[in-house]
């Protein structure tokens, strides 16, 4: 029985048939193995028999054809393979012109693999790029499938996606293995980043070596014969003698139910590749198609802006959503005439149609290639590095994205269309700012000369839906005690701070513990970017604002905080708290206004003391630390403390009580509740659990007389 080793790739130009092909050269010639090169690659044929200078006259329909006929005992009397014998190989194509590639049904592979199984030692198929039945045929009869990647952010996309397909059908991750081509190349991404970003392991690094390797393409000699001491010939020799020496790499051929899969698209036509935005047979777009494709976005794109008069718009109305949402929709019109009025227009299909309109409305009136981002739920935070770069974070892990600016202008346009309806500017005079976009996302702006890189845009998305407490504890951010620890601090108006890093989950947080606040108090919130999400209709949001243009007009927190004081509030809660609004708040919590709530950035409960220290300090206000220690200890009741794992998930790791000074400069501080860390699991996931420390808080008692129910065995260590 041979072992089947399966290669492909989704994006073309990997390297892949030049593997598949000095590979299969090296198990026959180097190490004696009985093997047969498939060409499955039914788009691009003939590459492979280039590679090998073979003409080859019979192919894998040939083969199928015969066994119409009857059963073969013996592949070689058909002649249907092509002996290479200055290789030491056998060369079987699946078709010799494209139009051949019908007559390959999904049904017919597993006949035509049960003969070759028997003949060869290594059946090594290069399986092209094209997802279809006939492809997934041909993974079905593999023991070890490869996928070929390079360092490229577009090629790390696409496997990804390909790597969600082949889970869905069933096909087991043991089975599949990563081969990274041109795993040196500079300006690439490392391979350490690209094995964090899948599930499965990288079974050799291929170096870069262009020279090398097109010389041997264009004298048609596989490299492993033609330059046997390159580096690219060394790699493949080490990685040709563990596929003969490791036979733990193959597994059992994993059989995917083909007539469903033909059922469905009979029944349901292209149900089933639709969903995941393929056709069975892919279309081959050349290039002069995709240039006219351009020129043809560029010319509607010119013709929308000065139909529209785009330069002289008030750019209030991107502010307006109603103003916004009339304006696409007349654009939209605009471009469906546009593109019907195009002579030589060669877009027949609907949903090309569709595409292209969306693509320049997104331009025009949009944010270019990061709309399909914001309209992503599952993405908290969108990074643009320049117009090469652009990152997501989705369920706490920051991942590569395929988008592209047409150029580090469109950035730039991109920035200005988010800050000018506000008011604000950015330049060589001004260059970074802060903004919102209107629905709440959080936006910041940095550009040359501050920015090496090109002008940088970081989005924190604003969550339409609200927390819930039971939403955490479904999360697992915090435990059942914990919860009602928490709940009982809030209603007996204890002062709170929820502390953190970037990204921590410090709003989120914030937010839930407002939840807790009764409904017939008034709450007044303080932020700098409005991120607050209360539920009770008792509220005043107010914001803070920047200097307009000529530097003049700013109001900042403390200006608000010093107002708010004035306007009657049962709870203040500051978004964050940054500079010397600190110590108006530690001054209004211990002057009647309890039950106040902030966060600050900090690495742990401790840090919170010094990171409060230095931002009173630093404001220019002159007090002795032990003054501010005892303003802090006197007013603080609670800190929370959350962070980010390494797996993404984000919890509340420590709830510590400020239980008074307890010598001239410290803090007594008490860790009520902790999360204990205890390893990670095979897949990343960080192991460990809630615990109570035994510590009983100080205030319990005044928890219990205000008739707030909370037991005691809460907070005993089990």
């Amino acid at each position: 029985m041979a072992n089947t080793v399966i290669l492909f790739s989704t994006k073309g130009g990997v390297g892949k048939s030049i593997i598949a092909t000095n590979l299969a050269v090296v198990l026959g010639k180097e190490f004696g193995q009985k093997t047969l090169l498939v060409d499955m690659d039914l788009h691009v044929v003939g590459d492979i028999a280039r590679m090998l200078d073979l003409k080859p006259q019979k192919t894998l329909v040939d083969l199928i054809n015969l066994l119409k006929s009857g059963p073969i005992q013996d592949i070689f009397s058909t002649e249907v393979v092509t002996g290479g014998h200055l290789v030491g190989i056998d060369f079987l194509p699946g078709v010799l012109l494209p139009q051949q590639a019908p007559h390959l049904v999904a049904e017919t592979i597993p006949k035509a693999f049960e003969i070759l199984d028997k003949a060869y030692d290594f059946v090594i198929v290069d399986a092209g790029e094209t997802f279809s039945d006939t492809f997934v045929a041909c993974l079905n009869q593999a023991n070890l499938i490869l996928m070929v990647v390079t360092p490229d952010i577009h090629s790390v996309y696409q496997n990804k996606w390909a790597l969600d397909i082949l889970q869905f059908l069933q096909f087991p991750l043991s089975m599949l293995k990563i081969v990274l081509n041109r795993a040196d190349s500079a300006s690439s991404i490392s391979w350490k980043e690209i094995s964090t970003a899948f599930p499965v392991d990288i079974i050799c690094r291929i170096p870069s070596e262009g020279r090398a390797v097109l010389h041997s393409v264009n004298r048609s000699i596989p490299l492993v014969i033609d330059n046997p001491r390159s580096k690219v010939a060394q790699v493949i020799k080490m990685f040709a003698n563990e596929l003969v020496k490791n036979k733990t790499l193959f597994v059992q051929r994993r059989q995917v139910d083909q007539l469903l899969l033909k059922n469905i698209i009979l029944e349901k036509p292209q149900q089933f590749w639709e969903t995941y935005g393929l056709s069975e047979v892919m279309p081959v777009v050349t290039k002069e198609e995709l240039d006219e494709i351009v020129l043809l976005k560029k010319r509607i794109h010119a013709r929308l802006i000065e139909e529209l008069n785009l330069k002289r718009l008030d750019l209030k109305t991107f502010s307006d959503r109603e103003k916004t949402k009339e304006l696409r929709q007349r654009a939209e019109k605009m471009v469906a005439n546009f593109l019907t009025e195009e002579t030589g227009s060669f877009i027949a299909s609907a949903e090309e149609r569709k595409r292209i309109t969306k693509e320049i409305l997104d331009e025009v009136l949009g944010l270019g290639p990061l709309e399909d981002f914001l309209e992503d739920p599952s993405i908290t935070d969108i990074m643009v590095n320049n117009k090469d770069e652009v990152y997501i974070e989705r369920n706490g892990k920051i991942e590569p994205t395929n988008k592209r600016f047409i150029s580090n202008e469109q950035v730039r346009v991109i920035i200005e269309r988010i800050i000018a309806p506000i008011g604000r500017r950015i330049d060589e005079s001004v260059p970074m700012v802060d903004a919102r976009l209107p629905d709440g996302s959080r936006v910041n702006a940095i550009i040359p000369p501050l920015s090496l890189t090109g002008p940088t845009l970081t989005i924190r998305k604003f969550r339409k839906e609200k927390f819930t407490i039971n939403d955490l504890l479904e999360l697992k951010t915090l435990s059942q005690p914990m919860a009602d620890f928490l709940r009982a601090c809030v209603i007996s108006r204890k002062n709170i701070i929820v502390s953190g890093g970037t990204g921590s989950g410090k709003t989120t947080n914030l937010n839930v513990l407002s939840s807790f606040i009764p409904d017939n108090e008034r709450i007044i919130t303080i932020e700098d970017a409005a991120e607050l999400k209360l539920h009770q209709r008792h509220w005043i949001r107010l914001e803070s604002r920047p200097p307009n243009v000529e530097g003049r007009g700013a109001i900042t927190t403390r200006d608000l905080f010093r107002n708010t004081l004035r306007m009657r509030p049962d709870r203040i809660i500051i978004g964050e708290c940054r500079g010397i609004e600190t110590l108006d708040m530690l001054q209004a919590m211990n002057t009647g206004h309890d039950g106040s709530m902030t966060t600050i950035h900090a690495n742990s409960t401790q840090d919170v003391l010094a990171r409060m220290d230095s931002m009173i300090l630093m404001s220019g206000i002159d007090l002795p630390i032990r003054a501010i220690r005892e303003m802090i200890a006197s007013a603080v009741h609670l800190i929370i403390h959350t962070a980010r794992l390494s797996d993404g998930r984000r919890k509340i790791v420590q709830i510590t009580e400020l239980s008074g000074i307890k010598d001239e400069l410290h803090i007594d501080m008490r860790d009520i509740f902790v999360f204990k860390q205890t390893g990670v699991d095979s897949a990343g996931n960080v192991l460990g659990y809630f615990t109570p420390t035994g510590h009983i808080p100080s205030f319990l008692a005044d928890i219990k007389v205000r008739g707030i129910p909370i037991s005691d065995s809460i907070f005993k260590v089990s």
